[in-house]
Parts: structure tokens; C-alpha cells; sequence
């Protein structure tokens, strides 16, 4: 049976990235299925984030999201974009990628372009090259991202995450009724997979019964 995670995230959140290696890891060993759900830091009109005019924030970087990374064994820097993007593009970009089947693709390539080569992703001209290294349409991605045709679409996954989902902080990983916040390890996930697996096996037989018509056909 596959087991359905939904990962908030945004492009710009460090511990985002590092979330995934964990997370890609246990693609790959069990039957999982991700989607990943919009979740902006700075929403436009907030000012923009500037870590590198941010002494607190350059040294988190060097005292945690680096040594975090090199034991997770990702690869992965402070993009020099001064100050860091809005992300709503990138987004709307995600909502034409999952609408041609290839939302998870199109995710990881803006991930990787900001935080392993420092690509503006609130650029179109950006987004549409890797939107094609993805093999999306280079002009239907453009052309839906200069018309803003994905906007209300973004915009409702966002209110889902904020008022539906109630989701405060990012990396948020929600399996069955299991919510795990922040970066988790590969071991935590397993575990909390096959405990949805085993909960579900255990209710594979509930609400079966026999009526007084013999209408379940199951019932002789």
C-alpha cells in the first residue's frame, strides 16, 4: 500500500533543502508517494531576506545548516542573491509542473539551482530554462508564469497551509495523522511510515458485515 507524504516547504528555507535527502532516501526504499505544498517565509509585499547583510543569520549558517549538511552528505551553499527572491513564481511554476505530471521533478530542480548554484528563481527567464531541463514546454511554463495563469491556484494551496493545515514553520512533513516539524532523519520517517502501515493493515477488515438482505455480496 502506498503511503502518501505531504512536505511543506519553500525554495529559500535551508533546512527545506537538507529535508529533502532524508526524505529522497526513503522514496527510493519505500512505497511512498510526496507531494510537495507551497509554503511561503516572505510572502510579497514582506521585505525581502538579505542574509548575507545578517550577521545572526550568516552565523547560523556556518554553525548549524553547514555541518548539518555535510552529515547528511548534501551539497549545498549560500546563494550570493542579495537580497534572497520571493518564491510565488517558482510556485505557480510547481502548479504548472504537478498539472503536466511533473511537479516533483520541476521541485527538486529549483531547489537544487538556488542552493547548490545560486540561480535567481524569481527570475522567468530562470524558471523556464530549468522548467525545460525538466522537458516541460519552455513557452506554455513562460507564457503561464508572464499571465499569472496558476496565481489563484497557488494562493488557495497557500490558505490551505496556512488556515487549513495550520502549518507555522517549515520543513512540515504530514504522514496519515503524524505531523513531523523541522528536519527529521531518514530513521524518523521509516518509523513513522510503518507505523501508518501497520495501523492501516490493522483496519483493513473494519465496518465489514453481513445486512439482514444479504446485500453485501461478500455474505452467503
Amino acid at each position: 500500500m502506498t503511503i502518501k507524504i505531504k512536505a511543506y516547504s519553500d525554495f529559500i528555507c535551508p533546512f527545506c533543502f537538507l529535508g529533502k535527502g532524508p526524505l529522497d532516501e526513503i522514496v527510493k526504499e519505500k512505497d511512498v508517494e510526496v507531494e510537495w505544498m507551497p509554503f511561503e517565509l516572505r510572502p510579497s509585499p514582506y521585505s525581502k531576506i538579505d542574509p548575507w547583510q545578517e550577521p545572526e543569520k550568516l552565523s547560523s549558517w556556518d554553525s548549524f545548516i553547514l555541518p548539518a549538511a555535510k552529515k547528511l552528505g548534501i551539497e549545498m551553499r549560500l546563494p550570493r542573491i542579495s537580497p534572497h527572491p520571493y518564491t510565488h513564481l517558482a510556485f505557480e511554476g510547481y502548479q504548472f509542473a504537478k498539472e503536466h505530471g511533473k511537479g516533483n521533478e520541476y521541485h527538486h530542480r529549483v531547489f537544487a539551482a538556488f542552493f547548490q548554484e545560486e540561480q535567481n528563481i524569481e527570475d522567468i527567464e530562470v524558471l523556464t530554462k530549468l522548467a525545460d531541463e525538466v522537458d516541460l514546454s519552455k513557452d506554455a511554463f513562460k507564457e503561464a508564469l508572464v499571465s499569472r495563469k496558476y496565481r489563484e491556484v497557488h494562493q488557495e494551496a497557500l490558505r490551505h497551509a496556512y488556515e487549513e493545515a495550520q502549518i507555522m514553520a517549515v520543513p512540515t512533513f504530514v504522514i496519515g495523522e503524524e505531523v513531523i516539524q523541522g528536519l527529521t532523519s531518514k530513521e524518523r520517517l521509516a518509523q513513522v511510515i510503518d507505523q501508518e502501515l501497520e495501523k492501516n493493515k490493522t483496519n483493513e477488515f473494519d465496518g465489514m458485515q453481513c445486512s439482514i438482505n444479504g446485500r453485501n455480496k461478500k455474505c452467503q
